[in-house]
């Protein structure tokens, strides 16, 4: 069955977010007194539960890591969000999954009223629809965002895909029982050989890639 519906992880896979993100990391770091991490640490902050990272990388006890959000997300609306850059080609991509009938959405580890502003100031809302994202205290996982687009796209397991660039969009792909298109121009997957740790149909080095690999699946 050929692929009809196309699920995007936004950070790294349709957007390069990394000025806004890690502005309001370090001003997240400085209130809390923590010192501020090397630009190659600080990337890994892009992409998982902001919670989960303070506690990561800066052994931040639960309560201490959700004031990190509070601060992080205030600062991050008011002052960073938009400060973000579509990859070159994301847009090419969408016109050919559009002109040729298949459905694209969005399922994003950034909190959902953040991610649609995003999406909707970039003009991402003209070909994805549904676009999630997280709740504010993280209970949902990626896989949990993953299917609720699927439902609402009328997706099955044989003829759904996510793109992604991390282990955790991998993981979340095989969690769905859905299949997986690595890319390797954002944040996690530097390489193929990197992201062929993990079952993909294909790694994507632009985005004019990820449509290579679904018409010919």
């Amino acid at each position: 069955m050929r692929i009809k519906n196309v699920i995007f992880d936004l950070d790294g896979t349709l957007l390069d977010t990394t000025e806004g993100v890690l502005e309001s990391v370090k001003y997240t770091a400085e209130k809390l007194a923590y010192p501020v991490l090397p630009p190659k640490e600080l990337l890994r902050f892009i992409g998982p539960p902001i919670q989960q990272s303070f506690m990561t990388y800066y052994g931040a006890s639960q309560e201490t890591a959700q004031k990190a959000a509070d601060i992080f997300r205030t600062h991050y609306k008011t002052e960073t969000l938009l400060r973000a850059v579509p990859y070159d080609g994301i847009y090419a991509l969408c016109d050919i999954l559009k002109e040729n009938q298949i459905k694209m959405a969005v399922a994003t580890y950034k909190r959902e009223d953040y991610a649609l502003t995003l999406l909707k100031h970039y003009h991402f809302d003209q070909y994805c629809s549904p676009m999630h994202g997280a709740d504010h205290y993280n209970r949902l996982k990626k896989e949990d965002i993953v299917h609720l687009c699927m439902e609402e796209m009328k997706g099955c397991t044989e003829d759904t895909v996510l793109a992604g660039d991390t282990s955790g969009d991998a993981l979340a792909a095989e969690r769905a029982g859905i299949p997986f298109i690595a890319v390797t121009y954002g944040f996690g997957f530097k390489d193929e050989k990197d992201s062929d740790e993990y079952s993909n149909i294909g790694s994507a080095r632009n985005p004019l890639q990820i449509a290579d690999i679904i018409f010919h699946y």
